[in-house]
């Protein structure tokens, strides 16, 4: 029998002896542990009360705001993809199968822009249907209205009104030029002289009228849209190919209002014939037009590059109704197109 087995003092003795060893240890580093944890605790709370009251110059304690994190939503971002891509490993896959449709979404090269053969370069698309095209549909029946009377006069002078002689013998100049460019040429330079510049409004009292050749001969004013009109009717009489011809609706940046050219396309090129130049215009002579609209044959057409932020143009205003027009059809001298 061991001392461990006796009974009574003698046994407890030896167990005491037996177990010191362990439970001291132990004891010591709970009471260690207990007390780092009441300083630390009891810093802690010092700091905090340090940082949220101060004194102030009478001794009495003033709160203190704690310190403020800046942070900026880039470096959230930043950081919490950081942990995505940490959680789901170093390598990420889009797809682990091959397909010749997949994408790539890597930055690509500056796209190349599809030349266009339209004015300034410009794609067009057609525009809705609005004020421009009723002006534009009842100017066409006017013109096609007064081509009858226009080949009757050609046949026989004798039945000719004045402003259709003028419209015969500007043709008959206009054609009998040698190359297309000096039959451009001659239209615009005797357009802008048979016609003066005046206003709508002065003419007719209303803001924007456009008015039929003829009718512009006739009464040998006119303001912008009205001479691009008469160009247009004479190069197209003259042999001009109307493909070729577009009536340009532009803001004219440099004097900042609205203003109406014809364009003539020769040798693959866009002129301008503008009522305020003797000369045929191209290049740099258009920097300072904004393109809103082209009209031809086809229509109204919307230059695309600056339809985002156009401005409104002066002939999109909505005057009266097209019942209420009045054309020049063989020499009627009443009103032009109200609308």
């Amino acid at each position: 029998m061991t001392s461990a087995d006796v009974p009574g003092a003698y046994g407890a003795s030896v167990m005491l002896r037996i177990d010191r060893p362990r439970v001291f240890p132990r004891a010591l580093g709970l009471a260690l542990a207990l007390i780092a944890g009441a300083g630390c605790t009891g810093t802690a709370f010092a700091d905090a009360l340090s940082r949220q009251v101060s004194p102030d110059s009478s001794g009495n304690a003033q709160p203190v705001a704690p310190p403020v994190r800046f942070f900026t939503i880039n470096a959230v971002l930043a950081k919490h993809d950081g942990l995505r891509r940490a959680a789901s490993g170093p390598l990420e896959l889009a797809s682990t199968t091959t397909d010749s449709r997949t994408r790539s979404d890597a930055p690509q090269g500056p796209a190349v822009a599809t030349p266009s053969d339209e004015p300034f370069g410009l794609m067009t698309f057609r525009a809705p249907e609005g004020v421009l095209w009723v002006k534009w549909r009842g100017i066409q029946g006017a013109m096609a209205s007064e081509r009858t009377a226009i080949d009757r006069c050609n046949g026989d002078d004798a039945r000719c009104s004045a402003s259709e002689r003028i419209f015969v013998a500007l043709t008959r100049s206009a054609a009998s030029a040698s190359d297309p460019r000096a039959r451009a040429e001659i239209v615009n330079r005797s357009v802008n002289q048979a016609v003066r510049y005046v206003s709508d409004d002065q003419q007719h009292g209303v803001a924007d009228i456009w008015s039929s050749p003829l009718q512009t001969l006739r009464t040998e004013l006119g303001d912008c849209e009205d001479y691009a009109i008469a160009k247009y009717a004479l190069m197209l009489a003259a042999g001009t190919p109307e493909a070729d011809l577009k009536l340009l609706l532009v803001r004219d940046m440099a004097v900042r209002q609205d203003h109406a050219v014809l364009a003539v396309r020769l040798d693959g090129k866009w002129l301008v014939l503008d009522n305020r130049r003797s000369t045929l215009m191209e290049g740099r002579d258009l920097q300072s037009f904004m393109p809103l609209f082209a009209v031809d044959h086809r229509g109204i057409s919307l230059f695309a590059a600056p339809y985002a932020e156009r401005r409104h143009h002066e002939s999109e205003s909505d005057l009266a109704p097209a019942a209420e027009a009045g054309f020049a059809g063989s020499g009627d001298p009443g009103l032009p197109l109200l609308l």
